[in-house]
């Protein structure tokens, strides 16, 4: 069962207490994204004595992420290893009792269901509204809490989703948003915003696996401006949900109109994604939203937008998106994430 002393100021905390660290100890958690988030969240998790954390992350460490993603340092910048890598290596540093399993892959429809069922809690570590919705059909079909998070620029939110008893993410947010979103490289990020919204979701996950009640809460904030929102979402399950009312699980479905296609051109260095729901994209209002990061032209067809000399994203006003530089898959959804949002 392990030592309690070293969460001897933990087990003083009564609604943990001893009975809450055993459960603690023998609980399993998957945190999907390892970045400014995931890095937040899996610290306090290993810290808090949880038996078992998988880490799952496509990403390897750049110079930038140091700002704001706690585990990584310059070293493993240099080193290219990849996130979860190198968050194993920290965490095992801090507490050698908890079980660590680093795993690199982009989590997928392919994947998802292989690589998160058998947890007590998935927690939301990503960037990109594809993967949440994601997480929440695995979550939703297999019973699984999980508890979502996002911060972009000064802004936050965070919430739990409880099969059975909350609404689920889907109640909340019908579809992915159409157009482009912002996101962490094109809009920034402050490092204390993503520290607090990490935090709050790991002291939910506490929660969860204690057996204590969670936030019933939407909670938003922004900490430049200084404003913040509860929307009390216990109430909020959409009657004709079609994940956790109708138990239709688009997201895991591969004839689903709503997914995403991913294939390598061959001979191109190029992958193109291609979404089955086609979409109206404003080419002018993305210009000016990506101008600031690269090299950009538009036309009434489509825009390049180079952000370095070795890649180029031409987007088509559908919503369709080739990406050239690389036949990587993976690598080529991690662009996109950065600079198109979902």
């Amino acid at each position: 069962m392990g030592n309690l002393d070293r969460y001897s100021r933990q087990v003083l905390f009564q609604p943990i207490g001893k009975d809450g660290q055993r459960k603690l100890l023998e609980s399993r958690i998957a945190i999907v994204g390892v970045g400014a988030l995931g890095t937040v969240i899996a610290n306090h998790l290993v810290r808090s004595g949880v038996g078992h954390v998988t880490l799952i992350d496509r990403d390897l460490v750049e110079l930038s992420n140091l700002q704001r993603q706690t585990l990584f340092s310059e070293e493993d910048s240099i080193l290219n290893l990849p996130k979860v890598i190198a968050a194993q290596k920290r965490l095992n540093e801090v507490n050698s009792t908890v079980t660590i399993e680093p795993i690199i892959a982009d989590l997928n429809l392919d994947n998802a269901e292989d690589l998160l069922v058998g947890f007590d809690c998935i927690v939301d570590g990503t960037d990109n509204f594809m993967t949440r919705f994601l997480i929440n059909d695995v979550a939703f079909k297999y019973g699984i809490p999980w508890v979502y998070g996002g911060a972009v620029s000064s802004r936050g939110m965070f919430a739990v989703f409880k099969p059975g008893k909350t609404p689920c993410y889907r109640c909340l947010f019908p579809k992915v948003p159409s157009g482009m979103g912002e996101t962490c490289d094109t809009v920034g990020v402050l490092s204390p915003i993503t520290d607090i919204i990490g935090s709050f979701q790991a002291i939910e996950v506490l929660k969860i696996i204690v057996g204590a009640e969670t936030n019933p809460n939407l909670e938003q904030l922004d900490i430049w401006d200084n404003s913040y929102l509860q929307m009390d979402i216990t109430d909020g399950k959409n009657p004709n949900c079609p994940t956790c009312v109708n138990h239709q699980f688009d997201y895991l479905d591969r004839s689903s109109n709503l997914q995403v296609s991913y294939s390598s051109l061959c001979g191109r260095d190029t992958v193109q994604i291609n979404p089955r729901n086609k979409q109206h994209i404003d080419l002018m209002d993305l210009e000016k939203h990506l101008k600031k990061n690269g090299k950009v032209f538009a036309n009434e067809f489509l825009l390049r937008f180079c952000p370095d000399q070795q890649t180029a994203l031409v987007v088509f006003k559908d919503g369709r998106v080739l990406i050239h530089g690389t036949n990587d898959i993976a690598k080529a959804k991690s662009v996109y994430a950065k600079y198109i949002g979902s």
